[in-house]
């Protein structure tokens, strides 16, 4: 076994709409810190994931994890959930949490957390644009 670990990088994309909305503030108050962004009939983006699994490889296999695990969490985890969705009306956790960009990724990282061995490190980097990202956590 190596002494250093690898880095699995898995890349998927979803659409999805959203609202950037706080009911705690006034309307003029989400305008002037939302912006375009908190328009009451949604916007939509094409988000890019890309979900990092980090390990030691196993000597038996040569593998960190098998890409096709990662890709099937992916999917029935995240895809199924957001994609084509509007993520403040139709996904759970975005009821009472602010759809952000930093949120989402959160969310993600979280859901997939959960379906991977604890041996593993994860790191989610969210496109919302090709020049707008966040990676989580950092």
């Amino acid at each position: 076994m190596s002494n250093y670990k690898t880095a699995v990088i898995r890349r998927e994309h979803f659409n999805a709409a959203h609202r950037l909305h706080n009911t705690f503030w006034s309307d003029k108050k989400n305008k002037e810190i939302f912006g375009k962004c908190n328009n009451p009939n949604f916007h939509g983006h094409n988000y890019e994931l890309e979900v990092k699994v980090i390990g030691y490889t196993d000597p038996e296999t040569g593998y960190v994890i098998d890409t096709k695990i990662v890709s099937d969490i992916i999917k029935k985890e995240v895809l199924e959930k957001f994609d084509h969705k509007n993520l403040n009306l139709d996904v759970e956790e975005f009821k009472s949490l602010n759809p952000t960009v930093e949120n989402i990724a959160m969310v993600i990282f979280n859901i997939i957390r959960k379906e991977l061995d604890e041996k593993f490190e994860l790191k989610i980097k969210l496109y919302e644009t090709q020049r707008n990202f966040v990676e989580y956590p950092y």
